[in-house]
This record gives C-alpha cells, sequence and structure tokens, in this order.
C-alpha cells in the first residue's frame, strides 16, 4: 500500500509503515490521517498482521502537522458560532479517531523513532504501544510554542506513559526531551546508535512478538489498555470475563509442545474481521 505520506509492506505477518516525506520531514496534512485510519483498519480487518512497526525516512521521525494545515484552518476549523464551533468538535474528533485507531487495532504496533519527533508526530508515537529510538532523537510538545494546545491525544497519553510533572513541563513549555531523558522517564523502550539499528531492532522485537499466539498477545493488549483507563477491581472483572472468552487450549498445548521441542510454534492468524463498517465517505472529504 502506497500513499502520498506513507508507504506500507507485510510480510509474514509484520507489517511495516514507513513514512515517506523526508524531504518535509514528514509532515502530515489532512489526508495523511484518513490514509493513516483506512491502512491500519485494513490490516486489522485482514486477521494475518501479528505486529505493526511504524517508522520513518531521513533524518527526523516527524515535524507533526504541515504548517500549510494551519494555514487552511479559516474553514474547517471554525469557531466563530455555536454551529461552527459544533461542527470543529466533530472535525476534530475524528482526527482523534485516526490515531485512536492504533489504540484499537488487535496487533500491537511498534514506533521506531530517529531524529525529531515533534508535535503531531509525538501524538503518533504515544498512541503505539511500543516506542525505541536512536541516540540523535527528542521529543517536543511543539503546540504552545505555536499559541495553541495540542488536541490529538498526546496531553491524554503521555501523563500515563511518563511522570505526569515532566509531561506537564513538555506541554507547558515546548523543551525538548532527549533520548537519554527519554529513556530514562520511560518514554521509550530501548535507545539504538543509528537508523540502522533502529529500525533492525524494531523488526527483531516484531519478529518476537509474531511468534507468539495472536489470540494471546490481543487478550494481552485488551487488558492493558482496559486498565490503563479502569480500576483496579474493573479492570480484573474484565479479565476474568476476558479470559473465558478467548482461553484457547490448542494455543496453549501448541506452546508448551513448541517449547518442549525447542521450535517456533505454530498459531492460527485471528479471524478475519467483516463487520466493521466502511469509512464514512464524508470522513473521506473532510479528511
Amino acid at each position: 500500500m502506497q500513499s502520498e505520506y506513507f508507504h506500507i509492506s507485510n510480510e509474514s505477518g509484520i507489517a511495516h509503515l514507513q513514512l515517506n516525506r523526508p524531504d518535509r520531514l514528514n509532515t502530515m496534512g489532512m489526508a495523511f490521517f484518513s490514509g493513516l485510519r483506512d491502512s491500519v483498519l485494513a490490516l486489522d480487518d485482514a486477521g494475518d498482521t501479528r505486529a505493526l512497526v511504524i517508522s520513518s525516512t531521513g533524518k527526523h521521525f516527524s515535524a507533526g502537522m504541515a504548517l500549510d494545515v494551519f494555514a487552511g484552518t479559516t474553514d474547517l476549523f471554525d469557531s466563530s458560532s455555536p454551529r461552527a464551533r459544533l461542527s470543529f468538535q466533530r472535525a476534530l474528533r475524528k482526527l482523534m479517531d485516526c490515531l485512536d485507531t492504533l489504540d484499537q487495532v488487535r496487533f500491537p504496533v511498534i514506533c521506531a523513532i530517529q531524529g525529531g519527533c515533534v508535535g503531531g508526530g509525538l501524538d503518533l508515537a504515544v498512541a503505539c504501544d511500543i516506542r525505541i529510538c536512536t541516540t540523535d532523537a527528542f521529543f517536543a510538545l511543539q503546540e504552545t510554542e505555536l499559541g495553541m494546545t495540542a488536541d490529538l491525544g498526546v496531553l491524554q497519553r503521555l501523563p500515563k506513559i511518563i511522570p505526569a510533572g515532566m509531561a506537564r513541563q513538555m506541554a507547558y513549555t515546548s523543551e525538548r526531551l532527549s533520548a537519554e531523558r527519554a529513556l530514562a522517564v520511560g518514554l521509550v523502550n530501548a535507545m539504538l546508535p543509528d537508523a540502522e539499528a533502529l529500525l533492525a531492532d524494531a523488526m527483531e522485537l516484531a519478529r518476537i512478538i509474531a511468534s507468539k499466539s495472536p489470540l494471546a498477545v490481543a487478550g494481552c493488549k485488551t487488558a492493558i489498555n482496559f486498565a490503563r483507563d479502569h480500576s483496579t477491581s474493573e479492570s480484573l472483572r474484565h479479565m476474568a470475563l476476558l479470559q473465558s472468552s478467548i482461553f484457547d487450549t490448542q494455543d496453549l498445548a501448541e506452546a508448551i509442545s513448541a517449547w518442549h521441542g525447542k521450535r517456533q510454534g505454530r498459531f492460527d492468524a485471528l479471524s478475519p474481521l467483516t463487520t466493521r463498517q466502511t469509512a464514512n465517505p464524508c470522513d473521506r472529504e473532510l479528511l
């Protein structure tokens, strides 16, 4: 799959979405968001993707939203009247939902970050399950520098990943968080010397995930996401219901057999999703 903003490949259950506008610092226009949503949902619908790696090309991961988007917000994000403000809310919610797709799909998403991860790029990164970066990476909530509040999910997700005080400092000041500091506070899981090593590490991590039962991995993602947003008591009740729904004795037997035989397990792919409604055509016009 190819778009103006990224290329997607899929091999042996590992999908790779690579941002491909290095000459524009991998900035995101409005079509990026609907394209990302539709592409990632298509992978989830097919059922055979076991992990997704998101990486970039060029010096920087992403400089965020393209400035020409802000120059054209007069019509799309009009706040001049109550009716216009209602439309503004709906349009913004649709943009939020596009990144939220990464959180909702059944497979884990690994974000490999090189250079700058700024503004909307950070919104994208924190919507992923796992982040790793290069030693020259840096992270910035750039929106206050532009006179606005970040609004695509980073303010909601980041304080649940790193200490809240650090998230607040980043949001209030727009100052950069270095790769070393990002590793220290838990924003990233690993720091690699360069882009080549970064991608190799991300792919190896994806291969390890892909070797496990995709049903068990999907269950882990579902349980962790639910626990993030609910109390321990609620999450335990949810876990009991979830486990009773997905416990698979065949996967368990295969995993034990593979362990004893010192071989890789052979697990069925997840079932395709056939009931998901296609995106509203209005979304495509808007985004």
